[in-house]
């Protein structure tokens, strides 16, 4: 009888073991996002129609050490991107415990690199995007808090990341305000390219954002 028992839990074991090693299907590539492939209205006219190549664009700002950190600081890197404002109450605390999770998830890990542009320049000045950064316990290493001249942070928003919409549809009834954030976080791969977009404020998508990093790393 004892026999027979380890037959069968050596079968069982022998077909898990099958599954996971041949039969089970491989992750899905994650796509390469390019303009085209986002609602138009998140698009800049000046790029709308690109379909094959797009990268994000050279940039650079101050970080919460006062210190210029943009695109040549990520040159080989995967991030993770966002924007945000230090006086939000509603999504951005949300959206930056799940910046914490990827933080932990990666930690000490310096290929992956956190990126919090904000959209409030005038309030979040580097000292204020200092306090906000200890308040999160941010790696200085690894995540960086990103300010400077609004219509750069914005441009680049609309021209790179694809998550702000253009001036002319944001201020139709909005008494012309420039202003506006998004839930978004956006992932780019070591070869400046769009890898997907995540709902900042789903645990579940931020989980399956730390598996799509950890894909990336591997392949």
């Amino acid at each position: 009888m004892k026999r027979i028992l380890f037959l069968i839990i050596l079968f069982v074991a022998c077909i898990v073991v099958t599954y996971f090693f041949i039969l089970a299907p491989e992750p899905k590539p994650l796509p390469v996002i390019n303009p085209v492939d986002v609602e138009s209205e998140m698009v800049d006219s000046s790029v709308s129609r690109v379909g094959y190549g797009h990268k994000i664009g050279a940039f650079s700002f101050l970080d919460q050490n006062g210190k210029a950190f943009g695109s040549n600081q990520l040159e080989g890197k995967i991030y993770v991107a966002e924007y945000f404002f230090t006086t939000c109450g509603t999504i951005c605390p949300i959206m930056n415990a799940q910046m914490t999770r990827i933080q932990e998830a990666f930690k000490n890990n310096l290929k992956i690199q956190l990126v919090s542009f904000t959209v409030d320049p005038e309030i979040d000045t580097v000292e204020q995007m200092k306090r906000y950064a200890q308040m999160h316990y941010a790696n200085e290493q690894q995540w960086h808090f990103l300010t400077g001249n609004k219509d750069d942070l914005y441009q680049l928003a609309r021209t790179s990341f694809f998550v702000l919409k253009p001036a002319e549809v944001e201020n139709q009834g909005d008494a012309g305000s420039d202003f506006i954030h998004t839930n978004n976080f956006v992932l780019v791969d070591t070869n400046k390219q769009i890898r997907g977009y995540y709902d900042g404020t789903s645990e579940k998508e931020v989980d399956q954002l730390i598996i799509d990093i950890q894909n990336l790393l591997e392949n």
